[in-house]
């Protein structure tokens, strides 16, 4: 009996894949998506992690979730918040697609 052959998705359009990278170019972005990648945590925990007020942490987090980088569950009064592994393998495979095809070599110029 064969195996039926696992095949990935294509890569994420280029538009998307902007748009992850524009919302991740921020450094205290990167710092909060660093800060997630242990596991969900409270936005009270990483307001003192981070050392931020929450209304700037606030806005920071609605950029990355907005750019689908992020997920949030509330529980009572606190929101917690995850990343979302699908979309950082979207972008894993789209930087994968780029750098396969830019080793070829330019074609000779008339």
């Amino acid at each position: 009996m064969a195996v039926p052959a696992v095949v990935a998705p294509p890569p994420i359009p280029s538009d998307q894949a902007r748009a992850l990278l524009k919302a991740l170019a921020d450094p205290l972005r990167l710092r909060v998506i660093e800060a997630l990648g242990s596991g969900e945590r409270c936005v009270c925990d990483l307001t003192g992690d981070l050392d931020l007020a929450q209304s700037k942490l606030s806005f920071h987090l609605k950029v990355l979730k907005e750019a689908g980088l992020l997920a949030d569950r509330q529980e009572g009064r606190w929101i917690y918040y995850r990343l979302r592994p699908e979309a950082i393998e979207q972008l894993r495979r789209w930087l994968a697609a780029l750098g396969a095809q830019c080793g070829r070599p330019s074609p000779l110029c008339p």
